[in-house]
């Protein structure tokens, strides 16, 4: 529209001091004898009067204008028009159709990757290239997975040196899939496999591929392998691939999907016709179920690396890794640490460090103590402290009551955890919290463990009943969890002699993972009163025995409460202390060498209040 404007307007330019008059006034002007010369060009008419300056007009095409200017006895004069050039009138009419073309063609090149970068070059791979110069990782930067470290090991070998395997008959890996929780270090340890290989490494995430335009998912695929053939051998890298490798045919509708048209695209060039050579695909999840099972099988993925969390002996050296960027004191002892923070991932881990370098700036230290690490492992557990939070003495007293009773059945039921820490200081969302660390790691839970969890649970409410004579809301989220593992124990783990080894458990199954719509249930009515009537004798067995221990250690409780709240928080020592009779023993100052106590392991369940009162 901008192009047709400027055109009209060149197109309409007259001559200066154009139609100075009307076309009447001239005509009555030859008239009356003043005009002496017209000199007619097209329609333009370049009027010399008997007297006066000559000007032009536009003639509206009068046919017998000449006849009656003639008649007038004015001179008119014939000339040739002054017409634009055959290149401007070219411009002029071809010029606006041209520039469409020129605009199509430039949208259909970004289209298919063409250009660098514009604003419409949708099937560009977002890929991006770490050279050997940028990218300084290496196995020595990964910690506290050493089986996934020797599973890859393999695949740098075949990089560095492929005819000592290819002369055996092998042939270098597709793809390896690595597949843990969050921040178990999946995607540094792709980066040191290219830094050990020091081959290029293109890395990309799996959202990357997804667009509003169908088509486009492909063509990014389709160019990222052609960068990557040029560079070969290479690895690419492909972070969070569930976004683009779920089961196809999933969702409730039809249709062409877009996320199949991608996955099916990298189908093909990581083995199909075409295989490309020299480029080993390497790929993060912590879905695997959901990936589709053409996408794993031996030809593409060819291993999948299970890069699961750290146990006590990888979480020391992941601290040790991460412990070299701050100042630390004479009394750091990583192993202690390692022991207090079980089923803490290497991202977790490394928040710990940088959480204790913060409380050690907070109080203008110059380097990192015990302190500020036990501190900062209260912090990520338990919650930052709410001390600002006003409670009244009745309320305050609860709670106290309330974590003695968790604290106590801690100690006396089998096979729990050892109580760690208690505090009446809110955290969090808690108004107060327990917790709990194992002695040892822990990869499995027997019958006694879990009903022992159970009745732990319900310490805090029958406290409450017994010392205060009420009920309060604080343990909704107990009854929640006591709840749910005992549903556990009857439908999903065959802990029941009433209804023995067998899952009864309804399908959990996704709706948009190409599941069933409608949950599926494997027990008739009658099956389904005794699943209730088992799940309800489990929590009436726990309840009644944690009530039966609390009333027997009644000195006890009110021991533990008085403490709490003399002190707020009390340790595992002054636990000690109370469960034998002894008044606990003062706070230990911060200054003071950190215990070592045997409190580490894998899994710690932090139990105390999940609700605030409301």
């Amino acid at each position: 529209m901008l192009l047709f404007t400027v055109f009209k307007q060149f197109e309409s330019r007259k001559p200066a001091g154009a139609d100075a008059i009307s076309y009447t006034q001239f005509m009555e002007e030859a008239k009356q004898g003043r005009i002496n010369k017209v000199e007619v060009q097209g329609r333009t008419l370049m009027v010399t009067p008997s007297d006066g300056k000559a000007y032009s007009l536009t003639s509206p095409g009068d046919l017998w204008m000449t006849t009656d200017l003639m008649k007038y006895g004015v001179n008119v004069y014939g000339a040739e028009e002054q017409g634009q050039s055959l290149f401007m009138t070219l411009l002029i009419h071809l010029g606006p159709i041209l520039l469409l073309i020129g605009f199509w063609f430039y949208m259909m090149r970004s289209m298919q990757g063409g250009g660098k970068g514009g604003a419409f070059s949708f099937g560009k791979s977002r890929a991006r290239m770490l050279d050997e110069s940028n990218n300084t990782v290496t196995f020595a930067d990964v910690a506290g997975c050493d089986e996934a470290k020797e599973e890859v090991k393999e695949v740098v070998d075949f990089l560095k040196d492929p005819s000592k395997f290819q002369k055996l008959g092998g042939r270098i890996p597709r793809g390896v899939l690595l597949v843990g929780p969050p921040g178990t270090g999946k995607t540094l340890l792709a980066k040191a496999i290219a830094g050990e290989a020091k081959v290029p490494f293109f890395s990309i995430s799996g959202s990357d591929f997804v667009e509003m335009f169908v088509g486009v998912g492909a063509a990014r695929v389709r160019d990222m392998f052609e960068n990557a053939k040029k560079s070969a051998p290479c690895i690419i890298f492909i972070d969070e691939i569930d976004a683009v490798g779920r089961h196809r045919g999933a969702g409730l509708g039809g249709g062409n999907d877009e996320r199949e048209q991608t996955l099916n695209q990298m189908l093909v060039e990581m083995d199909g016709f075409d295989t490309n050579l020299g480029i080993i695909v390497c790929a993060a999840t912590n879905r695997p179920d959901i990936l589709d099972p053409a996408l794993l099988r031996p030809g593409r993925f060819d291993r999948q690396v299970v890069v699961s969390l750290p146990d006590i002996r990888g979480r020391e050296q992941i601290l040790k890794v991460h412990m070299r960027k701050v100042p630390l004191s004479q009394n750091i002892e990583p192993a202690i640490i390692a022991r207090g923070t079980p089923g803490f991932s290497g991202a977790d881990l490394a928040n710990l460090v940088n959480e204790a370098a913060l409380f050690a700036a907070r109080r203008n230290g110059r380097t990192v103590d015990m302190e500020d690490f036990e501190k900062a492992k209260d912090k990520i557990m338990m919650g930052t402290e709410r001390r600002s939070m006003v409670m009244d003495e009745e309320e305050k007293k609860n709670t106290a009551y309330h974590e003695s009773g968790h604290a106590i059945l801690g100690k006396l039921l089998p096979k729990c955890d050892p109580v760690h820490k208690v505090t009446i200081i809110p955290r969090g969302r808690a108004l107060g919290v327990t917790m709990s660390l194992p002695e040892r790691d822990r990869f499995s839970y027997d019958r006694v463990f879990m009903s022992s969890q159970i009745a732990m649970l319900f310490g805090g409410r029958i406290a409450e009943e017994l010392f205060m004579n009420q009920m309060t809301t604080g343990a909704s989220n107990d009854f929640e969890r006591a709840t749910g593992l005992a549903r556990d124990m009857v439908t999903r783990y065959g802990m029941s002699d009433a209804l023995g080894p067998m899952v009864y458990a309804d399908n959990e199954g996704e709706v948009f993972l190409g599941r069933s719509i409608t949950k599926t249930t494997n027990m008739s009515e009658e099956t389904m009163r005794k699943v209730d009537s088992e799940i309800r004798r489990i929590i009436d067995e726990q309840y009644n025995l944690a009530r039966q221990l609390l009333v027997e250690n009644s000195d006890k409780v009110h021991a533990m409460a008085k403490a709490l709240l003399e002190l707020e928080t009390i340790d595992s020592d002054q636990i000690d202390d109370i469960m034998a009779g002894r008044p606990p023993r003062p706070p230990r100052s911060p200054s003071s060498q950190p215990p070592s106590d045997s409190t580490g392991g894998d899994t710690a369940p932090v139990r105390g209040e999940a609700a605030t009162i409301a």
